[in-house]
């Protein structure tokens, strides 16, 4: 433990850049832990809290415009990527297509607050087009509230969480194997659970070959467009006929079902 916290208050600046990067840029491991333990050390005089904000909030941004420039430049076939990188990006994308729709730029300021979001967040702006100076702007923002709350609640509980870290040396190895543990299992639950989900769906899935045969044959099918406005706006094709509604109308029943035609739903 002694030669972690060395390690830490040597390199604790690179590990902090890093960390932030990887945790911005979709992989599943959280850096409000790192910004904590950044904070106390901030408290015990060891680091110093400006550059933790600092370096918090350029690490931020530099995955943030790389994602923006990626959903600028791919559209939302990037929400395709978001699905293979993430363990639940469906219910993510459809929060951060929400929270857009509702609060706009004010929504950059709170999506970091939201394990998953702050992910989904900057390549929405750039499949929406926002200008990279408003994206900047308010961007910029969230992630010095975001880097500063962790921080200074860090330097504020610094004794605390050095009593923590004393009592967690003292578990040795057995708390890294049950960290370890706990996580892998964690990972294989959701593994499996999306598995099951994925499969499930392909039983009543339809290629776009099979529905072009289809509509070519004259058959008389309905194809309702679940689309968030957002991905409309981004791409407004739509496939010929097909009535726009959206996921809530379709769960309150405002939408007429047919009973003698085949029911299409495609969204992305």
């Amino acid at each position: 433990m002694d030669s972690t916290l060395e390690f830490l208050i040597r390199h604790g600046y690179v590990v902090l850049f890093v960390w932030v990067v990887l945790e911005q840029g979709g992989l599943p491991i959280p850096a409000v832990p790192i910004l904590l333990a950044a904070g106390a050390l901030a408290g015990t005089g060891q680091m110093h809290l400006a550059l933790i904000v600092g370096i918090g909030v350029v690490a931020s941004l530099l995955s943030d415009f790389i994602w923006y420039g990626v959903g600028r430049r791919r559209g939302t076939r990037v929400l395709q990527l978001l699905c293979r990188i993430s363990l639940e990006p469906d219910s993510c994308v459809r929060q951060t297509e929400d929270l857009f729709s509702r609060r706009g730029l004010a929504s950059l300021l709170v999506a970091k607050f939201v394990p998953g979001l702050s992910t989904v967040a900057p390549p929405l702006a750039g499949i929406t087009r926002m200008p990279l100076l408003r994206f900047a702007l308010f961007d910029g923002l969230g992630a010095f509230l975001w880097v500063g709350v962790f921080a200074v609640l860090g330097v504020l509980f610094s004794e605390q969480l050095e009593g923590l870290a004393l009592l967690l040396a003292t578990m040795g190895s057995w708390l890294l194997a049950i960290v370890v543990g706990a996580l892998g299992a964690y990972l294989a639950w959701k593994f499996v659970a999306r598995k099951r989900f994925l499969r499930r769906l392909r039983i009543a899935r339809i290629t776009p070959e099979e529905l072009h045969q289809k509509l070519e044959a004259g058959e008389e099918v309905m194809i309702v467009d679940l689309r968030h406005p957002l991905e409309v706006e981004a791409e407004p094709v739509v496939i010929p006929g097909a009535v726009r509604f959206s996921a809530q109308d379709l769960e309150a029943r405002r939408l007429p079902i047919p009973r003698d035609r085949e029911v299409i739903l495609y969204c992305s």
